[in-house]
């Protein structure tokens, strides 16, 4: 009978210990899903803050070829070209 008891009461033990390494477990995932969560936020934050300075050296570079540069000439006729077009279609539009 005491051997029955001995072995109850080592599975009780490791069941135990599984129970607590199990608890640590789910709160160490617990606290990395936090830290995805804000590691994506900032991810986005930043890709906004890139898009956004992407967005502002475009318009710079525009403004410059406008000014007389020579580089990016071709860019800007083309990005003219391009708003005329959209320019047309909408008028197009309005007159139908």
């Amino acid at each position: 009978m005491s051997n029955i008891e001995d072995i109850v009461d080592s599975l009780e033990n490791k069941i135990s210990k599984v129970l607590h390494k199990l608890e640590l477990l789910k709160r160490a995932n617990l606290k990395l899903n936090e830290e995805l969560e804000i590691s994506k936020q900032e991810i986005l934050t930043q890709q906004k803050h890139i898009a956004s300075w992407e967005e502002k050296y475009e318009a710079l570079k525009m403004a410059n070829t406008i000014l007389g540069s020579d580089e990016n000439k071709r860019e800007t006729k083309l990005k003219i070209n391009a708003l005329i077009r959209d320019i047309d279609h909408c008028i197009a539009q309005l007159a139908d």
